[in-house]
């Protein structure tokens, strides 16, 4: 179950730095969103343009086919001709491009609902000409066939439309399509940028964070301190945040060059605030439309994030299908090999730190299972059941992570998911490198850049970590659909071929 932001910031007094000794506990601001989603979640919704899009494709094709044959069952048994089909095809693509080309796939903040439906129902008029231009040009005696199409197809969008308006208006009113951010710095730069946003109501301001507590205020124009610069690197909050503003007077020149350099370090992005913005809405419009707001148009990030994932729910779908058998036969054979559960379920790091709980068969003993990984597999380990060294040597274990892929929490490619906690010798992990969270800045992955280059199974030292971080990153900044294919086809093969590697 998801933490809601009121007990988030009620266990902020239970956080490294959370609050300074005998301050009374902060109340929670004015910016309280009724659907609290973490980044993943919110980025879905986000989405929602792509996915409205592709429902319109498929209903206007739907209802093309539809008056096409169902029309054509009352008439001759003679098949359907090109000359009869070329209309409500030419008035499909038409209606479609129009569509798009109009950005009615444009929700922004203030679209009049009545102009977006007129310009739904002009563009299926346009689209029903175009068909029956088609039509007359062809010699088709089709405008029975045309005027039924242009009717009912109209009706469609005018519905589709009109769902996909009362479906974003809820979602602004919950607060879902609204950024989060923390701000840093309890200064009068972010007083005035929370009165600001007050005003406006499109953004949340989740809490204020400053490493001098100490002179800290309670609150900062009704929004809580919930700690210092310290406490924001690991609190519980930062998986909802979408970004953090750093509030510090510029003329602070060192302690803003020391706050950046230690906040870059989070998968969040980060915005530095400038004096002179504050006097006009420049840096509200910034933060408000700046990464959430893609509802108001399609951006290149969020259709290769919409490709991705359309990637991992057709993909996923079809290797769980054909995998059922073989996972049904492991879940038999774990069982048969040792006492215990088949699954083993571990919480690790998935997207922007949020924390997921990643399932696998199980391939230890039941009483040795490592849930955080403070020690990492060896050759020869003694934990590992017979059945285990199989499936964990064929990277079957793995499979039960089709239903994390599918859920959302994970993708088919991806950095792989770090157990939370997870050691490198004598230190976790996610200390070695400062870079380390930038490999969340994505979905984790059953497979990914990182495995098929050589760098999979336990990380022993600074120098895999560092490996690691760095192949996760490059791929974070070169993910595209083709990349991931590629990915997919060599994985079988490169595992398979490495017979080495420890996992």
């Amino acid at each position: 179950m998801l933490d809601r932001p009121d007990s988030l910031a009620a266990r902020a007094q239970g956080q490294g730095g959370g609050a300074a000794p005998g301050r009374p506990r902060a109340a929670r601001g004015p910016f309280r969103p009724e659907v609290w989603l973490n980044a993943r979640q919110r980025s879905s919704v986000r989405l929602s343009a792509h996915y409205f899009r592709l429902v319109d494709v498929l209903a206007v094709i739907g209802v093309a086919l539809a008056v096409m044959f169902g029309l054509r069952s009352g008439e001759a048994s003679h098949g359907l001709t090109a000359a009869e089909a070329a209309p409500l095809a030419a008035g499909a693509l038409s209606a479609l491009t129009l569509l798009r080309g109009f950005q009615l796939y444009r929700f922004a903040r203030d679209t009049f609902w009545p102009l977006h439906l007129a310009g739904v129902a002009a563009c299926g008029l346009v689209a029903g000409g175009a068909a029956l231009l088609a039509a007359l040009a062809l010699g088709a005696e089709a405008p029975g066939r045309v005027g039924l199409w242009t009717a009912a197809n109209g009706a469609c969008l005018l519905g589709l439309h009109g769902a996909w308006l009362g479906l974003i208006a809820r979602w602004r009113r919950q607060g879902a399509l609204s950024p989060n951010i923390v701000v840093v710095g309890a200064t009068r730069h972010a007083q005035t940028l929370i009165e600001q946003a007050l005003d406006r109501r499109d953004m949340n301001v989740l809490g204020v964070f400053d490493d001098r507590l100490a002179r800290a205020p309670q609150s900062v124009a009704g929004v809580p301190v919930l700690g210092d610069a310290s406490a924001l690197m690991t609190h519980r909050i930062m998986p909802y945040v979408d970004r953090i503003v750093l509030a510090i007077d510029p003329e602070a020149g060192q302690r803003v060059r020391d706050l950046t350099q230690r906040l870059q370090t989070l998968p969040n992005p980060l915005t530095v605030l400038v004096d002179s913005e504050l006097g006009g809405d420049g840096v509200l419009n910034r933060l408000a439309n700046a990464p959430l707001a893609a509802l108001d148009g399609p951006a290149d990030p969020d259709r290769r994030a919409f490709n991705k994932r359309l990637q991992d729910l057709l993909i996923g779908a079809l290797l769980l299908a054909v995998a059922a058998p073989i996972m049904a036969l492991i879940a038999l054979a774990v069982r048969l090999d040792s006492p215990g559960p088949v699954f083993f379920r571990q919480r690790r790091h998935g997207f922007n730190h949020e924390t997921i709980v990643v399932w696998k068969f199980r391939s230890m003993r039941q009483e040795a299972a490592d849930a955080t990984a403070s020690r990492q597999v060896c050759p020869g380990d003694d934990r590992v059941t017979r059945v285990g060294r199989f499936i964990r040597a064929t990277s079957l274990d793995e499979l039960p992570q089709l239903f994390n892929v599918l859920s959302g929490e994970m993708s088919l490619v991806g950095p792989r998911p770090h157990a939370i906690g997870m050691k490198t010798g004598e230190t976790e992990s996610a200390l070695l490198v400062a870079e380390y969270a930038h490999r969340c800045r994505i979905k984790p992955g059953m497979t990914g850049w990182a495995a098929v280059k050589g760098s999979r199974g336990p990380v022993d030292t600074e120098a895999q970590v560092r490996k690691r971080v760095q192949l996760d990153i490059e791929y974070v900044e070169r993910q595209s659909f083709w990349l991931d294919l590629w990915i997919m086809l060599i994985t079988v093969p490169v595992l398979l071929g490495d017979r080495a590697a420890v996992r």
